[in-house]
């Protein structure tokens, strides 16, 4: 670590190669778009040629929430040797999401029909692969507990389709 400027290389490496992948993954826990609303829809400046406002502006909750992640992460980095710093980072957004989410404002994304929990534990086990029972002790439920609550949100996001057909 370079003293001076209280950097990592390893750290900053790490969040190049990682930061994608987790701002997905807080963007789904807080059902923001990745992407703002067409630029005339609230009056504003031009979004480009897109017509949508820069993703740099968008999600400001999942941006939040991953900062706080990456800074725990950063705060912690020295004891991670020969763990897996993506695991953690991700721990760490879990516990911030889950910390905020009733202060949420209400999301409009692809899980914004879940609830905290259901989206928790949907985004875990479907998009990110944890297993069953290590999500459960990371989240304090039973491994019953999350095949249930997993179960109800696929169901729940199912829903639309099966009326549909």
């Amino acid at each position: 670590m370079d003293r001076r400027s209280g950097r990592d290389p390893e750290f900053e490496a790490f969040v190049a190669g990682a930061a994608g992948r987790l701002l997905h993954v807080a963007v789904l826990l807080t059902a923001e778009p990745l992407y703002g609303a067409p630029a005339g829809a609230s009056g504003g400046a031009s979004g480009g040629a897109s017509g949508r406002t820069p993703a740099s502006t968008a999600a400001p909750a999942a941006r939040r929430i991953l900062a706080g992640a990456l800074a725990r992460t950063y705060a912690h980095w020295e004891r991670l040797r020969g763990d897996d710093p993506y695991d953690h980072t991700r721990q760490e957004l879990c516990a911030a999401y889950a910390r905020t989410a009733r202060r949420l404002p209400p999301g409009t994304g692809v899980l914004a029909r879940l609830g905290p929990l259901e989206r928790l534990v949907l985004v875990m086990r479907v998009y990110e692969g944890v297993a069953e029972e290590v999500t459960a002790a990371q989240l304090g439920l039973t491994p019953e507990r999350v095949e249930a609550v997993c179960n109800r949100a696929v169901a729940t996001m199912r829903a639309p389709a099966q009326e549909a057909a």
